[in-house]
């Protein structure tokens, strides 16, 4: 999902900072009203980062991360998921990769815009957490970061050969296949750990309640 530097213009970069700048102010307030969803978030950075710098795999124009995008998504919920991304990939240039500073726009809209798009279509509408949904949620989601990249390569001054991007997109399919796995589990996990007063206590602070209603089907074959 990263952008190798210097392959985008100043000027396409600027652009891409004042619509990432845009997208996390239409959701600010989502996140100020709510002081357990700060905690969520920096839970999502947390995560997001720790899964991200675990393993990653250079592959034809761009790298191939485990995002850990809907395990994410599903625990936290949309609003900490989405400024979790920024926060996560902030800390990473500042702290592993400083030149992905210039990129830092293009990489958050990398992720940001496909999880906009699976929140408002297949998240709001999904009535319970399964494999073959979460299945679904992950196809969409990755189809969308792979398009992302091919956009940004498309404007890019050294556009990179279509054959190579296909490379890159192909190696997506590992992270559908193992992601959902991990997903529910982790969901199954939460779900268990419901039953205790400790347990009901540190969900209500850390984990988004719509996860719990929800995940009752992945639970109860778990």
């Amino acid at each position: 999902m990263h952008i190798e530097i210097g392959i985008i213009s100043p000027e396409k970069l600027a652009y891409a900072g004042v619509a990432a700048t845009a997208l996390l102010g239409a959701h600010t307030m989502g996140l100020l009203k709510s002081p357990t969803a700060w905690l969520r978030t920096a839970l999502a950075a947390f995560f997001f980062s720790v899964l991200m710098q675990a393993w990653y795999l250079p592959v034809g124009p761009s790298e191939l991360h485990l995002v850990g995008a809907m395990p994410v998504y599903l625990l936290f919920g949309f609003i900490p998921t989405l400024f979790g991304f920024g926060l996560g990939l902030l800390v990473q240039a500042l702290v592993f990769e400083p030149q992905d500073m210039a990129h830092l726009a293009v990489n958050f809209l990398s992720l940001a815009v496909p999880l906009v798009t699976v929140h408002h279509t297949l998240g709001k509408k999904m009535q319970g957490i399964s494999v073959a949904n979460v299945l679904k949620l992950d196809a969409v989601y990755y189809a969308g970061v792979t398009l992302m990249v091919g956009f940004w390569l498309s404007i890019s001054n050294d556009a990179a050969p279509v054959a190579d991007w296909a490379l890159f997109a192909a190696s997506y399919t590992s992270l559908v296949a193992i992601e959902p796995l991990l997903t529910i589990g982790l969901v199954a996990l939460a779900g268990r750990l419901r039953g205790s007063r400790v347990g009901q206590r540190l969900l209500a602070a850390c984990i988004d309640e719509g996860l719990l209603r929800r995940a009752a089907p992945a639970v109860a074959s778990a």
